[in-house]
This record gives structure tokens, C-alpha cells and sequence, in this order.
């Protein structure tokens, strides 16, 4: 995803079979899905989450390839790639 972000959404636009019909809609969605632009938006910065009453600003990391080490134990990382794994199952997706 981020060595290639613009492929991968178009990739990822064509699956349900609505691919993206020019380059400017393609902007438009990288725009609005960065990381700076969410983390920086008001009810991002000082929201708290109703359901849970945590601040919508835990839910953002640093968005670099690999910092999951930092948070995640290797017990942990497998049990998630095996939720992952069994949830996607059959789906077609290449996990």
C-alpha cells in the first residue's frame, strides 16, 4: 500500500467492479483517506467515540510500515493474521 498507494486504490476500486473513471477522482480519494488530513480534522483531534467513550485520536497511529512491533507482542500478531486469515476466508483476497 505504500510503496504503490495510487495502484493499489485503483486495484482496489476495480474489485467490486467500479473502477475509478479519471486521475482526478483518484486524487480526490487520496486526499480524503490521508492520515495527516483524518488526524488533523476537529472531531478527530477532540471527539471522544459514544460507544466507548475513548478519544477518536487513540484510533490514529504514526501510519508507518512496521510500527506494529512497537505495540504488538509476536503472540499477538499471530492471533490477529489468524482472525484475519479465518475472517477473509473464501473471499477471493489475496491475504
Amino acid at each position: 500500500m505504500k510503496k504503490d498507494t495510487r495502484g493499489q486504490v485503483k486495484k482496489l476500486a476495480s474489485f467490486p467492479g467500479e473502477p475509478f473513471v479519471n486521475e482526478e477522482e483518484v486524487d480526490k480519494i487520496l486526499w480524503r483517506c490521508s492520515l495527516e488530513r483524518l488526524k488533523n480534522l476537529e472531531v478527530n483531534k477532540s471527539g471522544i467515540d459514544p460507544w466507548d467513550g475513548l478519544a477518536y485520536k487513540t484510533y490514529f497511529r504514526l501510519g508507518n510500515v512496521g510500527d506494529w512491533k512497537n505495540s504488538l507482542t509476536l503472540e499477538m500478531k499471530d492471533r490477529l493474521e489468524d482472525v484475519t486469515r479465518e475472517k477473509f476466508q473464501g473471499s477471493g483476497l489475496d491475504l
